[in-house]
């Protein structure tokens, strides 16, 4: 799925902890944030495998937050909420197309490597590709809590996500023409 839904499923994971402990709201909404956008980092490598450990941050995810749960301060809150949402951004993965530059064309399964089984998980395609319109959908629907509920920074990520969200969809289909072509020209050095 696209980096803005799993940003908008991170927040709205993390909304009823902001609103139930006030206190560690801004680092628990910044700490979904961060892990729904860190497994992604991984497009400049080997997209969904370099970054994206569907059972590691699942695991780790457990002691996060019993440590938080039992010691709730904001840094710990926050990494508790970092790892959760990476766990969910690589679950998420593996729901939606496979990892190529066209995965409307289905040419692999792959979604996401999984390090321990040393193995790719199989694409769901529940949601087509990312940036399909049930991408979008997804995005819209997760945004409406973190939307209504909170404020301030929180709300303004939620439209500036939502707002990319709307373009990547725009746009989607037209990407891997234009990364074709700059590789054309950088390939010719013109």
């Amino acid at each position: 799925m696209m980096l803005p839904t799993h940003v908008l499923v991170g927040m709205s994971l993390a909304t009823p902890v902001a609103l139930a402990v006030p206190g560690v709201a801004p680092a628990v909404i910044a700490g979904a944030v961060v892990g729904s956008i860190a497994p992604d980092l991984d497009v400049v490598a080997h997209h969904r495998r370099t970054l994206h450990f569907p059972t590691g941050y699942a695991v780790a995810a457990i002691p996060a937050t019993g440590v938080a749960v039992v010691s709730p301060t904001s840094t710990l809150v926050g990494i508790a909420a970092g790892v959760v949402a990476a766990a969910v951004h690589c679950r998420m993965d593996v729901y939606g197309g496979s990892h190529e530059l066209r995965p409307w064309e289905r040419n692999t399964d792959h979604a996401v490597y999984d390090h321990v089984r040393g193995d790719w998980q199989p694409a769901k395609r529940w949601i087509r590709y990312d940036g399909s319109g049930s991408d979008l959908l997804v995005s819209l629907v997760a945004a409406i809590p973190p939307a209504l509920l909170l404020s301030g920074s929180a709300r303004t990520v939620v439209i500036g996500a939502l707002a990319i969200a709307l373009l990547y969809t725009a746009f989607r289909r037209r990407i891997p023409d234009l990364v074709d072509a700059m590789s054309d020209r950088i390939g010719h050095g013109s």
